[in-house]
């Protein structure tokens, strides 16, 4: 069975960073994969594990199929040019919505990672493509909703919203989806989840 191509390149990175390592990093994988590629940089101060912490992502143009030894490079690649370690990874686009407010500049930037317990891929991730992911991004507020499946590094799953502002969280429509029947069928078979939001620092 082929491997799902890859969409995105997601880059996990703690600590301080050089002032515009983003940036010559992204350039420098454009390069080397012989594509362009969009960069969007999150930033939280405090994450769950009580650190600082990047998301780096390049979104690809087209899927594509990047081989292991890339990813070291670009991972390499990232250690050389920011000061500090971090984790790449080949993310494979499952669906992508347009929200409620799309076209809005977003302010923040929500991701839920999770392994579903064995057994419930197929369940946990037909309720996401079916209910849950559609009707977050049918709140008021959602610019953009996505699902991606991690291909190197767990969390498998991987699902981050971008939202004009935390507020959106705590709203009774994003309430009211989150907590449907078959989201309390589902959740409870979450493992290893992480949920953290960034603040959006550059888009495009």
């Amino acid at each position: 069975m082929a491997e799902p191509s890859t969409d995105c390149l997601l880059l996990k990175a703690t600590g301080p960073v050089a002032d515009g390592a983003e940036s010559r990093w992204a350039e420098a994988v454009r390069t080397l994969l012989g594509s362009p590629a969009d960069l969007f940089w999150a930033y939280t101060a405090k994450a769950e594990n009580q650190r600082p912490m990047h998301h780096v992502y390049l979104h690809l143009p087209k899927p594509m199929t990047m081989e292991r030894t890339q990813l070291d490079q670009a991972q390499q690649r990232w250690h050389d040019l920011a000061g500090c370690n971090g984790t790449l990874s080949r993310l494979h686009c499952a669906m992508r919505l347009p929200g409620a407010s799309a076209g809005a500049q977003a302010g923040v930037h929500y991701v839920v990672e999770t392994d579903p317990e064995a057994g419930w891929h197929e369940e946990i991730f037909r309720w996401y493509d079916q209910e849950h992911m559609p009707g977050l991004a049918s709140v008021s507020g959602t610019v953009l909703a996505q699902r991606f499946v991690n291909l190197d590094h767990s969390p498998q799953s991987f699902s981050c919203y971008d939202l004009l502002g935390t507020d959106v969280l705590g709203s009774p429509p994003w309430l009211a989806v989150r907590g449907t029947a078959w989201s309390d069928v589902c959740r409870p078979h979450f493992t290893n989840t992480l949920r953290t939001m960034f603040q959006t620092i550059h888009q495009g």
